[in-house]
């Protein structure tokens, strides 16, 4: 209902916010939620809120529908700062189970407090200034857990689009690389830093991502992996990965 999307970016149609998409059902359901690749909706597949949504329904707004809230533009508004949150805290967590570090846990705890806020304190607060803390927290960490692997290479916001990537990378930073159909079967990806990577089409079959570093349940979904494929613990095996 609240947020827009486009067929461009795999949604069927062109949706703008405030607006309930045409498959929602009188449940909230989805009617099409079982086929969603096969009827040209994959965008839903991918997208992934972090839990954010559940948070402003029941937390923020106190369980009240959106069906019932008089401002939709505000709770959007709301909803998209805590997706943020939301995402900056599921990183803020592998970093405490990789590597804890104090800083790391003030960070984490400063975003946690903030989830739990009114609607406007989470419209007035400084989110630039939190991914900025956030940001070198992560860096710091991977920084820490690379340090392990001195040849790794970094591959940062780097064209990958369509490549041949098999071989030992283990190490490498990839962060906001574009990973484009990338092909990276049976790639050795040891504490390899995927912060912000595009995974899309990307073939990891063969692969151990049991400890790749910051991947998320949209990248995961974005590629195509297979029964070989080895997910970090918490990340789900997408329904199109077959064989």
């Amino acid at each position: 209902m609240l947020l827009p999307f486009s067929a461009a970016s795999g949604f069927g149609v062109d949706k703008p916010g405030g607006r309930a998409c045409h498959h929602l059902a009188d449940d909230d359901g989805c009617r099409i939620h079982a086929t969603l690749r096969e009827d040209g909706w994959p965008g839903c597949t991918v997208f992934e809120c972090f839990g954010a949504g559940q948070q402003v329904s029941q937390v923020t707004y106190g369980g009240v529908s959106w069906r019932e809230q008089g401002n939709l533009g505000e709770m959007a508004a709301v909803l998209s700062v805590m997706r943020q949150l939301h995402e900056m805290l599921a990183h803020l967590v592998e970093v405490a189970r990789r590597c804890p570090d104090a800083v790391a846990a003030a960070v984490r705890a400063d975003v946690e407090d903030l989830t739990g806020a009114d609607p406007e304190t989470l419209l007035l607060a400084d989110v630039d200034d939190l991914h900025a803390r956030v940001g070198g927290v992560l860096a710091d960490a991977s920084a820490r857990v690379r340090r392990g692997w001195p040849a790794a290479r970094d591959s940062s916001r780097a064209d990958l689009a369509g490549r041949r990537l098999a071989g030992d990378h283990r190490g490498w930073t990839f962060r906001g690389a574009l990973l484009l159909g990338a092909d990276l079967r049976e790639a050795a990806l040891a504490d390899a830093d995927l912060l912000g990577a595009d995974l899309r089409g990307a073939d990891v079959r063969g692969c151990d991502l049991s400890n790749v570093l910051f991947l998320t349940q949209p990248q995961v979904n974005a590629a195509n992996g297979d029964a070989t494929t080895v997910l970090p613990a918490g990340l789900d095996r997408p329904g199109h990965w077959t064989g």
